[in-house]
């Protein structure tokens, strides 16, 4: 019988304590002489759910440039009507771009995300013969193909790419692209529509679809086609990636109106169903993915559910991946909103002040299992936020709600752990402040008083005092979500409702790519947390809506549960994990008491212990 080591090269390693796991351990197996277990590092595949798409809809396709991290999601069906909506994806979140010209579904898609190319469709009513090419930012018409049809497939790049099968009526034709033109490739064996596709111009896959039978594969040599094995479940609609000789099929519908979660591998011969299966049974949507080990499917519809904005990602590695999630958090004691917030990490938050039926003075604490409540502030108010820590806080100006007169305030409030002291006055007598940095080091940004435009002024806290900042933001406006520090700091949103997004480097306030969605109505609080290059921005006016900066764009990110305006976020200085606290719970219904705790997408690499079961 052969030995470990005449069969894998290597022998059976013993360690004292786990060793660090990198892909090198892939498929070998230690021994933990401190446990006494027998260790293997093994592939894992799996579906996780990831962020949602800004345009729900149906009928879609997709084009992808490299496994996961940089998809589009093209046309497609709202209902009631046609769009011509472009989503890129950047591995965590979905941002919009440059829309098609000609808004159709059903059409197929090639190509990269910065070098993409669109072509058939349904405008709706009929096929269509038009052709885009999309250069990373808008889309220009190219070379028309020879007959108008949608639910065809595709695959390839924008220069060189294939067009196969269609209706009306079901086709079983093939078009080739040579970056401006169409000509005639190879006949299919069977005439087909809604089926997947994957690989190149000369080396092309195609599977599934509504044709006779449902479970047929043809593969493309740049020439002409040949069948390979059947599927084995067969179904239209499906999702496919990877090549030629390593292909991924999924989802999808058999009939007559069972809507799949199965997925398959393909290795250039054969079909093998998998164990890892969908989380939703879906059809009619975008499927990508560059190789069989990593792919997107987004959008569609499922059993009782029309159209979809929701997308999952598969993973076959030897790391296991936790997608980014909302999950429900210990309740505070009072509940309020527009209390202050800004402070770091997670595990350690606080919330003080807000507004219950009138201005709250009440601080209460986290320590990442539950909250406790701590000594009072000196003085009630609320549409108030803080930086620094859950030990070393200060916060400033805000309002007085419900103890007449209303009125804005200038107050300073330092925070050491367990009491509140009075600091030096605000320079402005104002609410909505955002806040970054530390109570040695820290950074009011921008300010409202109740009439638009609020203010661009930002001030430098030094520990003991208020003096102006180097610069001002670009834009007036308050209740921001600021985050960061005094010398790199972000600034998102804030009323009048807006997708300004600014960042600081400790001398000027610089322009960036604008939020997805404008939030921050006059009486909605910012909600935020993270640093640069990363950050998370929940919906502060009554939405579940959120979004991710990743240090080039906003994509994105999963929605929340609950859909409360004014409740506040804090967090590490990354957008690795936070906490969102309270709010008024919408539409009326009053403060809240709940939290919601995000956490990032995670990618680690874990043994597993072999056993002889």
């Amino acid at each position: 019988m052969a030995t470990y080591e005449e069969l894998h090269g290597k022998r059976v390693e013993v360690f004292d304590s786990e060793p660090t796991l990198n892909s090198s351990y892939e498929g070998q197996v230690w021994y933990n002489e401190a446990t006494g277990t027998l260790k293997s590092l093994v592939l894992t595949k799996a579906w996780a759910s990831s962020s949602i798409l800004n345009t729900a809809r149906i009928q879609l396709s997709g084009a992808v440039s490299s496994p996961n991290t940089a998809s589009l999601a093209l046309g497609g069906d709202t209902p009631p009507g046609v769009t011509g909506a472009t989503e890129e994806y950047n591995g965590s979140g979905w941002s919009n771009g440059g829309s098609l010209s000609t808004a159709r579904r059903l059409g197929a898609g090639a190509g990269t995300q910065t070098a993409a190319l669109y072509f058939g469709g349904n405008p709706p009513g009929s096929g269509a013969t038009t052709t885009e090419e999309y250069g990373g930012a808008s889309w220009t018409s190219g070379g028309a193909l020879p007959v108008a049809k949608g639910g065809l497939a595709g695959c390839g790049l924008q220069t060189a790419a294939l067009a196969f099968g269609g209706s009306p009526p079901t086709r079983n034709t093939t078009e080739e692209y040579d970056g401006s033109s169409w000509t005639a490739g190879g006949t299919l064996s069977v005439a087909f529509e809604d089926a997947a596709g994957a690989g190149t111009q000369t080396a092309g896959l195609k599977f599934g679809g509504r044709g006779t039978p449902t479970q047929t594969t043809e593969k493309y040599n740049g020439s002409s086609w040949t069948t390979s094995g059947l599927m084995n479940t067969g179904r239209g609609y499906l999702g496919g990636a990877g090549i030629q000789t390593a292909a991924l099929g999924y989802g999808g519908m058999t009939l007559p109106n069972t809507y799949q979660t199965a997925t398959e591998e393909y290795d250039g011969t054969t079909w093998t169903t998998i164990p890892a299966t969908m989380g939703t049974g879906i059809r009619q949507f975008g499927g990508t993915g560059a190789t069989a080990s990593a792919a997107l499917a987004f959008g569609g519809e499922s059993a009782g559910t029309a159209t979809l904005g929701t997308t999952e990602e598969y993973n076959s590695s030897i790391n296991a991946f936790t997608a980014a999630a909302w999950a429900s958090a210990p309740s505070i004691g009072t509940g309020r909103y527009l209390g202050g917030y800004g402070i770091t990490p997670t595990n350690a938050s606080i919330i003080f002040g807000g507004q219950s039926t009138t201005s709250e003075s009440k601080t209460e604490e986290y320590n990442g299992t539950s909250w406790a409540e701590n000594p009072d502030m000196n003085t009630a108010r609320s549409r108030i936020n803080g930086f620094g820590t859950q030990t070393a806080a200060v916060t400033m100006g805000g309002r007085q709600v419900g103890v007449p007169p209303n009125v804005n305030m200038n107050n300073t409030e330092l925070y050491d752990g367990s009491s509140w002291t009075n600091g030096p006055s605000y320079p402005l007598t104002v609410r909505g402040i955002g806040g970054a940095g530390t109570n040695a080091a820290g950074l009011a940004i921008a300010a409202w008083t109740g009439s638009p435009p609020g203010f661009t002024t930002c001030n430098d806290w030094n520990g003991s005092g208020w003096t102006a900042a180097e610069a001002n933001l670009n834009t007036a406006r308050g209740y921001v979500s600021g985050w960061g520090t005094q010398s790199d700091a972000g600034a998102a949103g804030g009323p009048p409702a807006n997708t300004d997004y600014e960042e600081y480097n400790g001398s000027s306030w610089t322009t960036k790519t604008s939020l997805i969605t404008a939030t921050g109505g006059p009486s909605g609080g910012a909600a935020g947390f993270g640093g640069t290059p990363g950050a998370i921005k929940a919906n502060g006016n009554g939405g579940t809506f959120s979004q991710q900066w990743n240090g080039t764009s906003w994509g994105t990110a999963p929605s929340r549960a609950n859909t409360n305006y004014g409740g506040g976020m804090s967090g590490g200085n990354t957008a690795a994990s936070g906490i969102v606290t309270g709010g008024y719970i919408y539409p009326s219904t009053g403060p809240a008491t709940g939290s919601e705790e995000f956490t990032n997408v995670t990618e680690t690499a874990t043994a597993k212990t072999l056993t002889t079961s």
